[in-house]
């Protein structure tokens, strides 16, 4: 996805299951041996991180001679928990937005172990936007100004929510208040049945990424689909959406079904993480593998070309997020890595330790007062909130 200038738009779960998943973290990998069991986590089978990531797993088990598993988690929070408490996953395809709400604790992250974690490689800028069906009488975004529309709401992804309960109704000049007034939140199980919900008459927008396959399921359905433009000019607008939704970037898709190309959208980077105490060989050899063989796994799903270096450097331009020892000694290697972002690593990698120790700060008086961790809990949020106020929050370095 091309990015616009924003200045034009904004100036012990268990044991067994732990070892018969063989996560790396776990493993002693060094620079003659690599674990027998790569295990990768990614949202769902219709995803294009799942496909992916399939497409580039057999490529890196032929070249060093491992097994590679693709592991798909439509549910945000248990593929988190996948990969920092049971740990039966080495790496995760997560997007950043994700990320953020799990640093920070936002919603049900906040009761859940805070764990540090660390970007490993950039894996796609996958294009998302807001569709509906090709019969809608609705054309563009100031459309969605009317009442009583009904908005599919992805119950597994808590970014997914603030983007269409607190994002969409502050893009139109609404409070979360107003949008809840005039619109009907449909929620979905699936990313799939998300999406699905326009053609299926159940919604009448949803917020979807174009380059996911069931997008192409649903252009191909009769009557098709269309995506309604968020003026990238409308500073305004686009204001308001940041503000529930601080790391996507702005910008008109290129990738993805027909019908969204040349439409004005947004970038959700995603990337494949691990918790900060993975093996610091493991993850340098594997950032020396995206890098060395992109030229052979490249052509095996089109979001593979947005894991080049050239997009990955232009990533951490404007990345948030602490980069991994490992990775960053690979790019210190190949004279990638520069001073500038040296000190913005240390600045991230100092505002992640500030979150972690607020959210166990959190957590340890919440024991000590009898109160469960519990997201729907007004005293334990009172608790998070008085422990995490003040700190700065993560949002893209645009």
């Amino acid at each position: 996805m091309q990015i616009r200038s924003l200045k034009a738009v904004l100036a012990a779960s268990s044991m067994a299951g732990a070892l018969a998943f063989s996560a790396i973290t776990s493993a002693q990998a060094n620079d003659d041996s690599m674990p027998n069991l790569l295990v990768i986590g990614t949202p769902g089978t219709s995803s294009g991180s799942f496909a992916s990531t399939n497409g580039w797993g057999p490529t890196l088990q032929k070249d060093l001679g491992i097994n590679v598993r693709v592991v798909p988690e439509d549910s945000e929070v248990q593929r988190h928990r996948r990969l920092t408490e049971r740990r039966d996953l080495a790496l995760s395809s997560v997007s950043a937005a994700e990320l953020r709400f799990q640093i920070q604790g936002i919603g049900h992250y906040a009761t859940m172990t805070p764990v540090p974690q660390r970007v490993i490689w950039h894996h796609n800028d996958t294009p998302w936007g807001f569709v509906v069906s090709g019969d809608s009488d609705l054309h563009s975004m100031d459309d969605l100004k009317q009442g009583g529309l009904r908005v599919a709401q992805g119950q597994f992804s808590p970014p997914m929510i603030a983007a269409v309960r607190d994002g969409l109704p502050a893009y139109l000049g609404m409070t979360p208040e107003e949008g809840a007034a005039n619109y009907q939140f449909v929620p979905a199980s699936s990313y799939v049945e998300n999406c699905r919900t326009v053609v299926e008459g159940r919604a009448d927008v949803a917020y979807c990424a174009t380059v996911s396959s069931v997008m192409a399921e649903m252009e191909g359905a009769p009557g098709g689909i269309r995506w309604l433009p968020m003026d990238l000019d409308n500073t305004e607008a686009w204001a308001g959406f940041l503000e529930h939704r601080p790391m996507v970037v702005p910008g008109t898709i290129t990738m993805g079904v027909a019908s969204s190309k040349g439409i004005d959208g947004l970038a959700s980077n995603f990337l494949y993480a691990a918790p900060a105490d993975a093996d610091e060989e493991f993850a340098y050899r594997m950032a020396r593998w995206f890098h060395q063989s992109f030229d052979e796994y490249k052509g095996s799903h089109p979001l593979s070309t947005r894991m080049s270096m050239e997009v990955f450097r232009e990533y951490l331009d404007r990345s948030p997020l602490p980069v991994h020892e490992g990775t960053v000694r690979y790019l210190k290697e190949i004279n990638v890595w520069t001073e500038e972002d040296e000190g913005w690593n240390q600045q991230a990698i100092q505002k992640m330790d500030s979150w972690m120790a607020a959210r166990e700060a959190a957590l340890a008086e919440a024991q000590a007062s009898g109160i469960k961790p519990n997201a729907n809990d007004e005293q334990f949020m009172a608790i998070v909130k008085k422990h995490t106020q003040g700190l700065e929050g993560f949002r893209t370095r645009l």
